[in-house]
């Protein structure tokens, strides 16, 4: 069966917080055959585990990246999350700028337009300030 992964089965499978619901996702996970995750169920997983669970960002990082590497995960373009994590990861941006960037980046455009100067670090990409 296919199905569209939310944040929460996510959440509970990654930190086992509640253990009950955490033992369910997990479960399901280990018998789905193809879930689809959507960028920005992929961004919520991280804001979650940053703000609510205060995880490191190395290791948000290599959670990030365990969730590309599963079998049964679905994602519409792997290299641009991936590109995402790694902005995210190496600038210290937060990961709704790093997708923005690696998408400026993927598709051509170049330009950010934001106040945020953190996206000035990465150097591959313009940021366009609004006056």
């Amino acid at each position: 069966m296919t199905a569209f992964v939310d944040t929460n089965v996510l959440i509970r499978h990654l930190t086992g917080d509640p253990p009950a619901q955490a033992r369910m996702a997990t479960r399901y996970l280990d018998q789905a055959s193809q879930l689809l995750l959507p960028d920005l169920i992929f961004a919520e997983v991280a804001y979650v585990l940053e703000s609510y669970y205060e995880v490191a960002r190395l290791q948000i990082a290599e959670i990030l990246r365990s969730l590309l590497a599963f079998r049964a995960l679905r994602v519409v373009d792997d290299v641009l999350l991936q590109r995402a994590v790694e902005l995210y990861e190496a600038y210290g941006l937060d990961f709704a700028d790093a997708y923005l960037v690696a998408s400026a980046e993927r598709t051509g455009v170049g330009v950010v337009a934001s106040f945020d100067r953190g996206i000035d670090r990465v150097g591959t990409v313009a940021r366009e300030e609004p006056t």
